[in-house]
């Protein structure tokens, strides 16, 4: 979906210790960053992307935060949310909602006053961080 929109995905499930992104694809001018909610039925009537709730967006800014840091990324970052229903039986896909600019997070940088003075974190074997 997002290479139809003319994106080069980067990442995939992108993980630097708890931090998490599904998703990571970019632009000349953007970088977006994409959680995906698949789910099989919509329990309770809700849609798979009415799961990302307040705590879930927070976690994802902040994997966003150290992905830009990190890769030392100077694009517009941008929040999707992908919802996705899947038939069980025949593993088709019933219906695909991509929300685009999903939310906006408050400004907010990783720093070191962020984590006591101290953030460390492990990626693919490599450990970056600052004491």
């Amino acid at each position: 979906m997002l290479e139809k929109k003319g994106f080069r995905i980067v990442e995939r499930n992108w993980r630097m210790g708890h931090l998490e992104v599904d998703l990571i694809a970019e632009s000349r001018k953007e970088i977006v960053f994409a959680e995906v909610k698949a789910r099989t039925t919509t329990y309770g009537g809700k849609m798979p992307e009415e799961y990302v709730d307040e705590n879930k967006k927070r976690r994802i800014t902040a994997a966003a935060n150290a992905y830009i840091k990190y890769r030392k990324i100077e694009k517009t970052p941008r929040f999707d949310i992908i919802g996705i229903l899947v038939n069980p039986r025949t593993n088709e896909i019933t219906y695909c909602n991509h929300l685009e600019n999903a939310f906006q997070p408050g400004l907010r940088t990783i720093s070191s006053a962020s984590f006591s003075g101290i953030w460390r974190w492990a990626h693919r074997g490599k450990t970056i961080g600052k004491k």
